[in-house]
C-alpha cells in the first residue's frame, strides 16, 4: 500500500478516535480566518539610523558571538549533532540571531546560524521526528517512530526551532522547509495520543500555543486540513490559557498567592507567551469570544500586575503592581513577540500601543551598552543594582537576579534576549489585505515591497529619531507611479496628528486609530506624519505617579557608580549604585497641571550612533519635587511611602521645593519612575 494512502487512512481512523472520546467540537478542522494584516518576509524591513546601530551592537556583542563565549552553546552542541545543549537555549539564541543575520544581510552571521539550520534540516528522522540525537538513539541505536515516540525528547525546544525555521523560510524561500515541517507535524499528530504535549515537561504544556501557531502558519501555505486538527489537539493538551485569561479568577489568584501551587500558570514568561493564545485560537475557529477574552485578560493582567514601563511584574511569577517588583527579561521579549502576532491577527491598535510602550521603555534598560551582559530582573523603582534578596519570588539563594552579567539569574535570558529588537524591526510594517502597506510601529527604517494591483515594487525610507521626536518622514522611491493604500497608526497618546504630502497639509486625525491614505504614489513623494507629544501623569501601584511624554516614560536622572565583581560560579558581573538623592516626591500642583508645570528640553541630538544610556539621554524634563526623609531602602528595595486615598503622602516632607530632572526610562539603570505625590 502506498505510504501516503496509509497515512490518509490512519488520519481517518485517528479522527474517529477523537470523536469517540468527545473531542469532536474542539478538534474539528476549520478554515483559518483572514488576518487583519499579513506578515512581511524577513528582510523586507531594514533598520536605519539608531535602530541599525542597535542591531550592529547586538551583532558585535553576544547575539553575534554567543556560540563563541557561552560554553553551553559552544561545546559539542546538540543542535549540531553533539552531546551538548539539546534543549531550549540554542534555539532561543537562533530565534534572535537568525533574524539579525538577515536584517543586517550579514554574510558571516548568516553562515554561522545556518550551520544549525542545515544540520536540523538534513537530520530529520524517516518518521518526521527532528532535533538533537536522543539518548536512546545514541546509546541503543533506536529508531524514533510514532510507535516509539517515548524514545524522543521534549516537544518544547522543537517549538522554538520551528519559529526559527519559519523566519529562515520567509527570508530565503528554502524549499526544504515546508516538507520538513509537514513531515514533523504528521508525526506529531499521530504521536500525541501516546506522547502528549506535556509528557516530558510542563514547559511544553504551558507553551503549546507556539507549536499550534506554526502549524496554523503552515496551513496557510499547504492547506492541509490535518494541520488545523493538530493545532486544536495541541491546544486541548496544553494549559487552559484561553479559559484562564477570560474568567478573571486566574489573574486574581496570581496577585494573591506566591506559593508552589500551580506556579507554572503564573510564571511570567509563560504568561508572556500565552497572551497570544486567544488570538491564535480565534484565527483557527473564527469565534470572536476569544478576542473578547484576550481583551479581558490583557486588561486584567496589566491592571493587577502592570508597571509604568509597559510590562507586568514577573520575578519569576506575576507579583502585583508594586513598583519594587521585578520583571524578567525573557518575559519582555516574549510579550513583545506575542503582541506582534496579536497585531497581525486582530489589527487592534490597543496592542500596537502596548508594544510601543514595552519596546521603548522596558526593553533597553535591561542590557549593557555592548549587549554582553543582561539583568535577569529589572525593577521599576530601582535605586540600586546589586547582589541581594530584593522582593522577588524566585530565587533567594543565589542573590544574583538583579546584577548585570552574562550568567546573572538563569541563562535562559542570555539566550532569549536577542529576539526583542530584531523581531520588533521586522514587525514595524505589515501588508494589508488590499495590497497596501501598514506602518504600525515607528522608527528609522527602510521597506521594500510589492504593492497595488500591479505588484509594483516600491521602496519607502522612514527617516526619524522617533520615539524622541514628533516628526516622521516617509520618502517614496518607485520606477513608475503606483496606487496603493498606506495605513498609519495614530497612537492613543497623541491627541491630534497632522499628515503632510510633499510639504502640503493633507489632513489631521485624532489619536487612537489606524488611518488609511489612498493615493497614487510617485517617485520622490514625501509624506510627513507629525505626532505632537504632551506631558501627562499616569497612576500606578501604591498610588504613585509616572510622567509620560509621547511614547516614553520618564524616570529620575541619577548618576551611576558601576562596580565590577567576579565569582567562580557566576563569572563577571556589575553592581550599579546611585550618585545623588533619589527619595523625592513630586509636588501635587505639578501632577495636577503638567502642561504648565514641567519644562521639556532637548539636550542632545539623537545620532546614528545612539545608545540607550545616561550619557546619550536626548531629552530632559524638570519638575518640582520635595524630599521625603523617611523614604529609605529596606531589604535592598525602596518601598513606596503610604499615601491616603487622595494620593497625597501625609508623612514628613522637607519644606524646600527642588527642581529634579527626569530622562527617558530606557536610558537609566538606577532610578525612580513611580513617584509619591507630596503637598
Amino acid at each position: 500500500m502506498n505510504i501516503y494512502l496509509r497515512y490518509t487512512i490512519s488520519l481517518f481512523f485517528l479522527s474517529i478516535v477523537f470523536v469517540f472520546f468527545g473531542h469532536s467540537s474542539s478538534l474539528k478542522a476549520q478554515t483559518i480566518q483572514s488576518p487583519a494584516y499579513t506578515e512581511l518576509p524577513l528582510g523586507a524591513v531594514k533598520p536605519k539610523g539608531w535602530l541599525l546601530h542597535q542591531l550592529q551592537i547586538m551583532r558585535d556583542g553576544t547575539t553575534g558571538h554567543l556560540d563563541e563565549v557561552y560554553g553551553k552553546i559552544k561545546d559539542d552542541n546538540g543542535w549540531l549533532g553533539g552531546k551538548g545543549d539539546g534543549w531550549e537555549e540554542t534555539p532561543y539564541w537562533l530565534d534572535g540571531a537568525v533574524p539579525l543575520a538577515y536584517l543586517l544581510n550579514d554574510p558571516v552571521l548568516k553562515n554561522k546560524v545556518n550551520r544549525y539550520i542545515e544540520w536540523t534540516l538534513t537530520h530529520q528522522r524517516p518518521s518526521g521526528y527532528f532535533g538533537p540525537i536522543t539518548k536512546a538513539e545514541r546509546e541503543k541505536g533506536a529508531a524514533i517512530t510514532v510507535d516509539s515516540c517515548q524514545l524522543g525528547e521534549d516537544w518544547w525546544p522543537k517549538m522554538v526551532m520551528l519559529k526559527v525555521l519559519k523566519q529562515y523560510y520567509t527570508a530565503t524561500q528554502d524549499k526544504r522547509v515546508i516538507p520538513f515541517m509537514s513531515r514533523f507535524f504528521n508525526y506529531q499528530l499521530q504521536s500525541l495520543k501516546k506522547c502528549p504535549i506535556g509528557k516530558w515537561t510542563d514547559w511544553s504544556a504551558s507553551r503549546g500555543i507556539d507549536n499550534a501557531m506554526i502549524a496554523q502558519w503552515l496551513y496557510g501555505i499547504t492547506k492541509e486540513a490535518s494541520l488545523l486538527e493538530l493545532a486544536a489537539l495541541i491546544e486541548s493538551q496544553s494549559f487552559e490559557w484561553n479559559t484562564w485569561l477570560t474568567n478573571r479568577d486566574w489573574v486574581i489568584r496570581a496577585a494573591a498567592y506566591q506559593d508552589n501551587e500551580n506556579w507554572m500558570s503564573r510564571h511570567g514568561v509563560n504568561v508572556g507567551m500565552a497572551i497570544k493564545s486567544p488570538a491564535i485560537t480565534y484565527q483557527r475557529t473564527g469565534d470572536k469570544k476569544y478576542l473578547s477574552g484576550l481583551s479581558t485578560g490583557f486588561h486584567d493582567l496589566m491592571t493587577l500586575h502592570g508597571l509604568p514601563m509597559g510590562i507586568f511584574s514577573a520575578d519569576e511569577d506575576l507579583h502585583g503592581n508594586d513598583p519594587v517588583q521585578g520583571t524578567e527579561l525573557c518575559a519582555i521579549v516574549e510579550s513583545m513577540f506575542s503582541l506582534e502576532e496579536i497585531i497581525g491577527i486582530t489589527g487592534d491598535i490597543h496592542y500596537m500601543d502596548a508594544l510601543e510602550r514595552m519596546t521603548f521603555n522596558a526593553l533597553p534598560t535591561q542590557t549593557t551598552d555592548d549587549y554582553n551582559a543582561k539583568q535577569y530582573f529589572q525593577i521599576a523603582n530601582q535605586v540600586q543594582v546589586k547582589r541581594g534578596v530584593f522582593n522577588f519570588s524566585l530565587p533567594f539563594d543565589r542573590e544574583m537576579n538583579n546584577v548585570y552579567g552574562m550568567r546573572s539569574g538563569y541563562t535562559c535570558c542570555l539566550a532569549n534576549m536577542h529576539q526583542g529588537w530584531t523581531k520588533f524591526v521586522a514587525h514595524m510594517w505589515y501588508g494589508t489585505p488590499d495590497k497596501g502597506l501598514a506602518a504600525l510601529e515607528y522608527g528609522p527604517n527602510q521597506i521594500v515591497a510589492k504593492v497595488g494591483k500591479t505588484q509594483q515594487e516600491v521602496t519607502i525610507t522612514e527617516t526619524t529619531t522617533f520615539p524622541f521626536e514628533e516628526s516622521i518622514q516617509f520618502a517614496f522611491s518607485t520606477k513608475k507611479e503606483v496606487s496603493f493604500p498606506l495605513q498609519l497608526r495614530i497612537p492613543s497618546w497623541c491627541k491630534e496628528a497632522t499628515i503632510l504630502l510633499n510639504g502640503q497639509k493633507l489632513r489631521t486625525e485624532k489619536g487612537g486609530q489606524v488611518i488609511t491614505i489612498n493615493h497614487t504614489w510617485k517617485d520622490k513623494d514625501k509624506l510627513t506624519l507629525e505626532l505632537p507629544m504632551q506631558a501627562q501623569f499616569s497612576t500606578w501601584g501604591r498610588n504613585t505617579r509616572a510622567l509620560e511624554h509621547g511614547p516614553l516614560v520618564y524616570a529620575l536622572k541619577l548618576g551611576e557608580r558601576w562596580e565590577k565583581e567576579s565569582q567562580k560560579e557566576e563569572g563577571d558581573y556589575f553592581n550599579v549604585f546611585p550618585v545623588g538623592d533619589w527619595n523625592y516626591g513630586i509636588v501635587a500642583k505639578t501632577v495636577a497641571e503638567p502642561f504648565q508645570s514641567v519644562s521639556i528640553k532637548k539636550v542632545k541630538p539623537v545620532s546614528d550612533q545612539f545608545i540607550w544610556n545616561l550619557t546619550n539621554a536626548p531629552i530632559e524634563i524638570t519638575v518640582d519635587a520635595k524630599k521625603i526623609p523617611d523614604w529609605k531602602i529596606v531589604n535592598d528595595v525602596a518601598p513606596s511611602p503610604v499615601t491616603e486615598r487622595s494620593g497625597i503622602y501625609k508623612g514628613k516632607v522637607e519644606n524646600q521645593t527642588e527642581k529634579i530632572t527626569l530622562i527617558p526610562y530606557g536610558c537609566t539603570k538606577v532610578r525612580i519612575v513611580a513617584f509619591p505625590v507630596v503637598p
